[in-house]
């Protein structure tokens, strides 16, 4: 009996000693949002054909996917993500595999985000890389007033406490609920925002914490709709406070030892890491599309709000786009600040690993680090000392990835086309609308 069958009898004899009678095949479209489909079981020997022969699906109706004249796909599920969803009545016992999809005739399909990631982990692994990330995705807890409009549910501060914070409780929920999915949460507390909340768990390989931050946030949403309230990951759901964001902290191991760490510099950063780091600000502005891919995510990334503008690096310095925080050792990292919660983390960890080898490849300098506060100068000043500004808009951009090779190819010419053209309609559709605002302040000319 080969290693692959024990694992599956395992899972046929959890099956049958939970009860379960549901089995969710989930994947995720290109924009990052989750989709399954539920299998009822007769028997809990019947996974074991949905393992092996995978199930077909209709790819015409997912964004990013197939045409309608080739839409056949096929889910087939990583056994190593099994596990029950623990927001779901266990009386009715549901259960869910992670998907990769398949081709028709066996083949990976090209426009799977989860497949881009475990292509761009295999290039780093066959250099004898592990690729690891370290998320810290924020959120906000909303409630309508009483004329139907969303706003935050509650008026707390950053690391505030009850009774001002009333996500205490919901946040224990949470933390419960994700510790049953066996997440390894290190820290939760009030954000910045009134209403926003973070939550934040342990580093992990790049693919696991891709299908991590999946799950995060549809058990998330699940959870607080439980008690009561919404939840929204919109980078800037509300006007003049801070915008939720995903800071990505990466590091790179190599033989157990995590290479971005060096005891003999005045840093203790490796030259490797500072390569890295080059590739990452050389290509910050193509990534942007990627990481901060919506209209919406260019209001959080404004100064004065804690949220980056400006392609610099600094060490401890929170102004910058990229920060070495203090841990060193195995703790040694790379935080990128630009990314939000609306990324998909697929394409987004594939893509800052293939920035931040490029970087190494071509030994890319990446300066001092920068050490004042950059949100004191102006863009004039700053573009003095060499710091150019982030992209302002989702137009920008875009426009900026389609110039920049290294970030096309590690999304992968399917993807690459899929997403740009996706990327354009959204911007061409937000530009012809009329808000609020512009009749405001211009209805009486």
């Amino acid at each position: 009996m080969s290693i692959k069958d024990d694992k599956i009898d395992e899972i046929i004899k959890q099956i049958d000693e939970y009860g379960f009678k549901f089995l969710r095949l989930q994947f995720s479209d290109i924009h990052g949002t989750p989709k399954s489909m539920a299998v009822t079981l007769k028997k809990p020997e019947d996974v074991e054909d949905i393992i092996n022969d995978g199930l077909l699906f209709d790819g015409s109706s997912v964004p990013g996917f197939t045409d309608i004249n080739n839409s056949d796909l096929a889910l087939k599920p990583d056994i190593s993500t099994f596990s029950s969803l623990p927001w779901r009545p266990e009386d009715k016992g549901t259960f869910r595999f992670i998907c990769d999809v398949y081709n028709t005739d066996g083949t990976h399909f090209e426009g799977d985000p989860r497949g881009v990631l475990k292509k761009a982990l295999k290039k780093a692994e066959e250099r004898g890389y592990q690729f690891n990330m370290g998320p810290e995705p924020e959120f906000f807890i909303i409630e309508k007033d009483e004329n139907g409009k969303y706003k935050p549910a509650d008026q707390a501060d950053y690391f505030d406490v009850e009774p001002l914070d009333h996500g205490t409780d919901i946040r224990r929920e949470i933390v419960l609920g994700l510790e049953k999915l066996d997440f390894n949460i290190e820290v939760s507390h009030h954000e910045v925002a009134p209403g926003q909340h973070e939550i934040d768990f342990r580093f992990a390989d790049a693919l696991k914490t891709a299908d991590a931050v999946i799950t995060f946030k549809q058990a998330i949403k699940a959870f607080v709709h439980n008690l009561g309230y919404g939840v929204t990951f919109m980078p800037k759901p509300f006007f003049g406070v801070n915008g939720s964001g995903m800071h990505c902290n990466q590091s790179l191991f190599k033989d157990g030892k995590n290479i971005f760490y060096d005891p003999d510099t005045e840093t203790q950063l490796s030259q490797d890491a500072l390569y890295f780091i080059g590739g990452l600000l050389e290509h910050a502005q193509a990534l942007s599309a990627i990481l901060s891919p919506t209209v919406n995510s260019y209001k959080r990334l404004v100064p004065g709000y804690e949220a980056p503008c400006y392609i610099a690096y600094g060490l401890k310095n929170r102004s910058t786009l990229l920060r070495i925080p203090a841990s060193r050792g195995i703790g040694t990292r790379i935080e990128c600040r630009s990314a939000d919660p609306s990324c998909n983390p697929y394409l987004a960890f594939a893509a800052l690993l293939e920035a931040g080898l490029d970087g190494m490849d071509n030994k890319i300098d990446p300066g001092e680090p920068t050490e004042f506060n950059a949100f004191e100068y102006t863009p004039e000043e700053l573009a003095a000392k060499g710091i150019q500004t982030l992209p302002t808009s989702l137009w920008e951009a875009y426009h900026a990835l389609e110039k920049d090779e290294i970030v096309k190819n590690s999304l992968g010419d399917y993807v690459y086309e899929q997403f740009y053209n996706i990327k354009r309609a959204e911007w061409d559709d937000y530009r012809i609308q009329v808000f609020d605002y512009e009749r405001d302040k211009y209805l009486n000319i």
